[in-house]
């Protein structure tokens, strides 16, 4: 009997999902309501795809696991995706800056490019080496009961239909309307958390200026500690010799889209490295603004959910889009269905099950890291902070402080930012000690720049702080 899987969207999630299950089944339809390009362009239905977007290392090798054939890396770097080790970026955080260290492991290395393109070379790569097939289509409700879902109701060409499945996996997104269509199959106890600090980003693309071709991504982040609100910024290099760079600011402190006060806002971050680079550079595009933006999480696997059914991506979870986490977790959680497909039939008690626990547990480290500085900033909505995490945080700003002096402590921060490690990893003795023992270093009193990074600043002038 053939066997059918319908995927509830066509981006980043939806794609990787369909590349998980091509294997195991006769045939893999992806329902997507939106007009896809066949070239890197905005989506209407994807407005957050402005902003800027790196895929982690765990990211980068979840894809290379489900389509080893396609070489998705490979493209993007061939089609002028930029490599970036996190140790090697310019950072400033919290606690000053982190000294840059010449490390070139696979296992830190960040992937940068427009989420443009990213879609579009993994689109390209999926369709043209599977048999999976996209249909323009909308998700209306789910078909079945609360013991499995049997399928989709859809809206194509003005016409409705039923379409029938052995599996169902709803991608669409942060939008996703999965907790209402359950709600219809009388499913009601799916546990919800959200934090919300009322960020709000805006970016704008710039051209590269001549002599800063070599930048790496520049990171200004925000103090949660100072109970002000709080303003990030990040220079992110992408394809054809251009710079994305997307400015936060949680309620209080939002930016806008105003072209000078863009650059304004760039200046008056905690340092003003990025809005002096964006000085003296080309704008290419209009400032973007998004302000939905908040942490929220859906706990499926906690919940008495129907067989048949899985979640994967944004529509389980959405973060706070500073650290550049969405695009990896929605590959880990691909990861999660093709070993699971490996195991289970699809059709075999508790496989849905099973999928969400494993896909839960990428979800929980990238919204602890999240959360862990969203619920100390004003007027913040949703959990207050606990005394644990009043004890964690105290940790974890002394851990930072150390990590501006401490490849080790560094690196070990950079592989849990990366989703490469649990975040117990930072508690573990050796860095526990090392907190203890406090900087092996003095802290430095400005950026970390090469020679030829510092000709350029230089060349515009004393760079206050």
């Amino acid at each position: 009997m053939s066997r059918r899987a319908v995927v509830i969207g066509g981006s980043v999630a939806g794609m990787l999902a369909a590349a998980a299950l091509f294997r195991s089944m006769d045939e893999v339809i992806v329902l997507e309501r939106d007009d896809l390009p066949d070239r890197p362009a905005p989506r209407k239905w994807l407005p957050q795809a402005r902003h800027a977007h790196v895929l982690l290392p765990s990211g980068r090798d979840a894809v290379r696991e489900l389509l080893p054939v396609a070489d998705v890396h490979g493209r993007l770097l061939a089609a002028g995706a930029r490599e970036q080790s996190l140790t090697g970026t310019l950072g400033f955080g919290p606690q000053g800056w982190y000294r840059r260290w010449p490390d070139v492991s696979e296992d830190l290395l960040v992937t940068c490019c427009s989420r443009d393109l990213f879609d579009w070379v993994l689109r390209d790569a999926v369709l043209g080496t599977t048999p999976v097939v996209v249909r323009r289509a909308e998700a209306l409700s789910l078909l079945g009961t609360d013991q499995r879902v049997t399928g989709v109701r859809v809206l194509a060409e003005g016409l409705e239909e039923d379409l029938r499945a052995d599996l169902v996996v709803d991608a669409s997104g942060r939008n996703s309307r999965v907790e209402h269509w359950l709600e219809g199959l009388g499913v009601t106890d799916v546990p919800t958390d959200e934090v919300d600090s009322g960020l709000v980003c805006a970016s704008r693309v710039f051209r590269v200026p001549r002599g800063a071709e070599n930048f790496p991504l520049v990171q200004v982040e925000a103090d949660p500690s100072t109970a002000r609100p709080g303003r990030s910024g990040a220079l992110v290099p992408i394809e054809d010799g251009r710079w994305l760079v997307t400015l936060s600011g949680t309620r209080g402190a939002e930016p806008t889209t105003h072209p000078g006060g863009f650059t304004d806002f760039a200046l008056g971050l905690r340092h003003p490295l990025i809005g002096r680079l964006i000085s003296v550079a080309e704008p290419l595009s209009e400032v973007f603004l998004s302000r939905n933006t908040r942490n929220r999480r859906r706990d499926f696997e906690k919940a008495v959910m129907p067989e048949g059914l899985v979640v994967l991506g944004d529509a389980v979870a959405t973060f706070n889009p500073v650290h550049g986490q969405g695009m990896s977790v929605a590959a880990l959680g691909a990861q999660a269905l093709s070993r699971q497909l490996r195991q289970t039939d699809v059709t075999a008690p508790g496989f849905a099950r099973a999928v969400q626990r494993a896909a839960a547990r990428s979800v929980s480290a990238a919204y602890a890291i999240s959360t862990s500085q969203d619920q100390w900033f004003p007027e913040v909505v949703g959990r207050a902070p606990s005394l644990v995490d009043r004890l964690l945080s105290t940790y974890m700003g002394r851990l930072a402080r150390v990590a501006t002096t401490s490849y080790a402590v560094s690196a070990a921060r950079s592989k849990v930012a990366a989703l490469q490690a649990e975040p117990s990893r930072l508690l573990h003795t050796e860095l526990l000690l090392a907190t203890l023992k406090g900087p092996v270093m003095e802290p430095l009193d400005g950026p970390p720049l090469t020679f030829e990074e510092s000709a350029f600043v230089d060349a515009m002038g004393p760079l206050a702080v």
